[in-house]
């Protein structure tokens, strides 16, 4: 389903005396997380002073967040963006936004379930899809995914003997 916001990090921590938070990213790399202008956080629209990598995390620093209790007083709240700020590639999309969408045999159209989850793992992501059986299927375009339509809420996938977890 096509989503206006996506949830794309959760601040876990103050960072320093300053006012700088630890932004833990969800959905996308770090260094992609940095590119964003604008933020909304608690639905309001904030527009970081400060953006950059340390280690594994995005360290932010918000307009009137200047000491660290300040700062800790962010700690647990999640980081979303304007999906049309993304512009993601053609035929690339938010794990948010896939998730319940119903999913169909491209060969015969029969539905197979709703995909209940993604995992990422290091070659691609693997879907998981339930319906009468659980399908475990890659992320792999052309392979397994043949079309993925968020309109209509639809992805159909080629599927391969051995996909169902109940297959031997």
């Amino acid at each position: 389903m096509r989503q206006e916001t996506i949830k794309i990090g959760r601040i876990v921590n103050a960072h320093g005396i300053r006012g700088e938070v630890r932004v833990q990213p969800e959905e996308l790399e770090p260094a992609d997380l940095t590119r964003f202008q604008t933020f909304l956080l608690d639905g309001e629209p904030v527009t970081p002073t400060a953006n950059h990598i340390h280690k594994s995390m995005v360290l932010m620093k918000f307009p009137g967040v200047d000491d660290m209790n300040a700062a800790l007083a962010l700690k647990g709240r999640d980081l979303y963006i304007r999906r049309a700020d993304a512009k993601l590639p053609e035929g690339t999309y938010f794990d948010a936004e896939l998730l319940g969408m119903t999913v169909c045999d491209a060969a015969d159209g029969r539905e197979l379930g709703k995909l209940v989850r993604v995992d990422d793992y290091p070659a691609h992501k693997i879907y998981t899809v339930k319906g009468d059986r659980e399908y475990l299927i890659p992320a792999v375009p052309g392979a397994f995914i043949q079309s993925v339509d968020l309109d209509a809420d639809r992805m159909e996938v080629h599927v391969w003997e051995g996909m169902a977890s109940d297959e031997n």
